[in-house]
């Protein structure tokens, strides 16, 4: 038995390390913008990867209706397996046989995307270890691992070369504490799609140095024209991947939090522990919504191909629109996407010597033009800016036209460079008559 301390206990409740260590690095940067926006102009946010934001985007009535039978049934009001329902994980299966082999056994349901990446993360590194994650690159990642003690090392990605994996880098950051490498695909925040020779050479370095793979593929099937999106577990021989993906997007439902995690294992290297430690830690929260999981078969069996198919048309035109209006703006480059939902847009900063970087930029443009965009440091890489292509048409046109205005406002111009060399001129020739 535990004694007893002398004496009057006083009051000290402290958040947990693991409290204390999470940071959501997105909402910590933007919280401390100072984004007070132009009262003389409607605010546009360009910021939020939520499709439904303005609401122009909106699933079709089969997923709706999916949802209206199974509020009727009483097996949706109850908890469900661990693991997710037998009938939804076999739908998930089905619906992802792009992927390779998958059963229902393989397929973990999860509260969302980002939870089935947690459990990736948690499942496969301790504390101490390191995962490898693109640069830039959607930072949950760092949001989960930090608070565990695990490590983030960064690769980077190519902007001139389409946001292709630097391999060479990729591979110097494996050491023997590298428990997994992180690959998005289709990528937030800038919207590349590899192909198959691109995936190839990923996978050769994870066969390599025997490194597993997460791979965040919540954008499979976004993808533009003339590209074409291949699972990387379809193409893996011996790498274990374990594959993240969700209704979020493709089916314009973030809010149902509806991800699931699927296990491809051929040789067998994960085994059983792997398995088992996936369930046990997805029972922390008990599964994710019955009344999704009982609708989930109809939603995936039944949502009409033409439905998706307008959907990435309709961002797609919306890229090229944006595209066009920025690649005339004098201080930006945009990087043409070639699927997902986004737009990484390049500022010279060299040319606007008003601001000391992008995180100024982006504030100013706020104040004076009440547009909002995500500054690259919410993907560890300064001097770009990303923008969102889901908003309608109308919107984005006058966005573009505010962001050149902005611009026009504030590049150096050669008139502007000869005003700064005058006015030098002139005060280095005050501060020689006073000296004389």
């Amino acid at each position: 038995m535990s004694r007893r301390s002398q004496g009057k206990r006083s009051w000290d409740v402290r958040a947990s390390a693991l409290a204390r260590n999470t940071h959501n690095l997105i909402r910590s940067i933007v919280e401390n913008l100072q984004v007070e926006p132009n009262p003389e102009k409607r605010f546009i946010a360009l910021s939020v990867g939520d499709p439904t934001t303005f609401g122009n985007l909106n699933p079709p009535e089969q997923v709706i209706q999916a949802v209206r039978e199974s509020v009727e049934w009483h097996t949706s009001r109850g908890y469900g397996s661990m693991v997710g329902h037998q009938e939804a994980r076999q739908a998930v299966a089905e619906y992802s046989v792009h992927q390779g082999p998958v059963t229902a056994d393989d397929v973990v349901l999860c509260s969302g995307c980002s939870h089935a990446l947690e459990l990736a993360i948690t499942v496969l590194a301790d504390p101490g270890q390191n995962i490898l994650v693109p640069r830039p690159g959607f930072m949950i990642y760092k949001t989960v691992a930090e608070g565990l003690g695990i490590e983030i090392k960064y690769y980077d990605l190519l902007p001139n070369e389409q946001w292709k994996v630097d391999i060479e880098d990729l591979e110097s950051q494996v050491d023997d504490d590298t428990a997994a490498i992180v690959v998005i695909n289709p990528s937030n925040p800038c919207g590349s799609v590899y192909n198959t020779e691109h995936l190839m050479e990923i996978l050769d370095v994870a066969t390599r140095n025997c490194v597993p793979i997460i791979a965040d593929e919540i954008y499979e099937h976004f993808v533009f024209s003339g590209h074409k999106f291949t699972a990387m577990s379809s193409l893996s021989k011996d790498v274990p991947i374990l594959t993240c993906g969700g209704l979020t997007k493709r089916f314009l439902v973030p809010g149902w939090r509806m991800g699931w995690l699927i296990i491809h294992d051929r040789r067998n290297i994960l085994g059983k522990e792997i398995r088992k430690g996936i369930s046990n830690l997805a029972s922390k929260i008990l599964g994710p919504s019955t009344l999704i999981q009982r609708a989930l078969p109809a939603i995936l069996q039944s949502t009409p191909q033409s439905f998706f198919d307008d959907v990435v048309l309709f961002i797609e035109n919306q890229a090229k629109l944006a595209f066009e209006e920025i690649r005339r703006v004098p201080g930006l480059r945009p990087i043409m996407p070639q699927g997902a939902m986004y737009m990484m847009i390049q500022i010279k900063m060299s040319l606007f010597p008003d601001f000391k970087n992008e995180l100024e930029f982006v504030e100013r443009m706020v104040s004076e033009q009440s547009v909002f965009c995500l500054p690259g440091e919410c993907f560890c890489y300064p001097n770009y800016m990303r923008i969102v292509l889901t908003v309608p048409e109308d919107i984005l046109r006058e966005a573009c036209q505010r962001i050149a205005l902005f611009c026009q406002d504030h590049i150096v111009t050669r008139d502007k460079i000869k005003e700064i060399e005058e006015e030098v001129t002139l005060s280095n020739e005050a501060c020689r008559m006073i000296n004389m």
